[in-house]
Formats: C-alpha cells, structure tokens, sequence
C-alpha cells in the first residue's frame, strides 16, 4: 500500500519541513482512539510523534508525553513539537517504557507497538529494535501500561489480527479488558489485516467495527476519509 503524504492542515503549507511520509496503521489509530475527555496521555514508541500531534490537534486540552527508546526518534519528536501550534502540550522523554517513571497517571495512553514478533531479524540493531520486541516485549507492554494507567482510562493499540488472542490474553493476566475493536482492510475484498483495540480496567459490552482503507480501484474509501478528513491536507 502507499503511503501517503500526511500534512497537519494547521501547518503552513509552504513549510516543508511539516510534512512527514508516516505508515496508514499510525493515521487510523490516532484517528481512531477515544481521547477527547483525557486531561493527560501518554504516546508509547512515539517514534517522529505524528501520533502524539494528532492527538494533541484533536485535544487542545490534554497534556501529551511522548516517550521512545531511540535518541534520533525523539530528536526528531522534539524538533516537529517545536514546529507545531500545540508545543505546549507536548512533551518527549528518551526512554524505554519499563525505565519511565512520570509521578502520574494517564487517563488515555496509546501505542504503535512492534509487529514482528516471531520474524526474522534484519541484523541491525536500530531497525530490529524498530521492528521487533527486541526492546519491548507485549507483556512488558502491557504490564507498563497497566503501571501508568489511570482507574478510568483508556488504552490503544494497533496489532496485526493474527495477535488479538495473545493481547486479550495478556491484557487479561492485568485485569484489562478489550471492549472496542475494529478490523482494518487495506483493500475492499480482502481480510482484515489489523485491529485497533481499546482496552479499559473494567468488563463493558464489546462493540467491534470494520473499516477499510481503499477500494478495489485503488483510491480511498469514504469510511477512512471520514475517519481522518482532519489530518490530511488533501487525498
């Protein structure tokens, strides 16, 4: 699938530099996370923090920390931070998630975790730790977030479908539960290849979407324009 070019419609467009090529799966989970009621959130693995500053744009009100275990990452976080109209609300911490100690509780926290668990390792170091649980395990995940969570809030996530049960295992063991679901399409026809998930400390009635990215002709469907209108300065 193509990436598109993801500009923040806040931005100066002749600025260049506020324009950043991020993947789809980032797009929809920042899109797609429940964060309007949040006074504080955390962004974990915020990687260049395209995250962290949609979510920043869609609550004027929250407090965002954004944290990533590669110095370059929030390098880069920190700097696109600085660019952007919510600065203030914006914070970058340069470390991992099992050494991030806030004095606080989150009432929404959101990641992009590592996908490639059980896959073949490239052999570098910076990409493997990009790539793979080398750092971050998803029970060191989900047991940090449990840490850092908020008796009320929220957390999200993005996952490869093939993982749901080894999440809501996971979760389980932390007595977090999933109680919001949608399947991702990349292409209209074919199966779903990811879930968004929301997971809450508490049991409630499980509601489960579908959206789907493109249509059979290439373009983008409705349903993700809808989604995400805000966030992209054109399709």
């Amino acid at each position: 699938m193509k990436k598109p070019l993801f500009r923040f419609k806040q931005f100066d467009v002749a600025h260049d530099q506020c324009a950043m090529k991020v993947n789809t799966d980032g797009v929809l989970l920042g899109a797609w996370a429940e964060v309007n009621d949040a006074k504080s959130i955390l962004d974990i693995g915020t990687g260049t923090g395209v995250i962290a500053l949609m979510l920043a744009q869609r609550n004027s009100e929250a407090i965002i920390d954004a944290i990533d275990i590669d110095k370059d990452a929030c390098k880069q976080a920190r700097e696109n931070f600085k660019q952007s109209k919510w600065s203030e609300q914006l914070n970058v911490f340069h470390s991992p998630l099992q050494g991030f100690t806030p004095g606080k509780k989150y009432d929404a926290i959101i990641s992009n975790p590592p996908y490639f668990i059980d896959d073949f390792k490239t052999g570098n170091p910076q990409k493997d730790i990009a790539k793979h649980s080398v750092a971050l395990s998803y029970g060191q995940l989900i047991v940090g977030i449990s840490q850092l969570l908020s008796e009320e809030g929220k957390v999200f996530l993005v996952l490869p479908s093939f993982q749901y049960s080894k999440i809501e295992t996971i979760a389980g063991r932390e007595n977090l539960f999933i109680t919001k679901a949608a399947e991702v399409i990349a292409v209209e026809g074919k199966p779903p290849y990811l879930l968004l998930v929301q997971l809450e400390r508490s049991k409630k009635q499980f509601s489960k979407e579908r959206v789907t990215i493109q249509n059979s002709d290439g373009n983008f469907t409705d349903e993700y324009k809808l989604l995400t209108k805000e966030f992209y300065l054109k399709f």
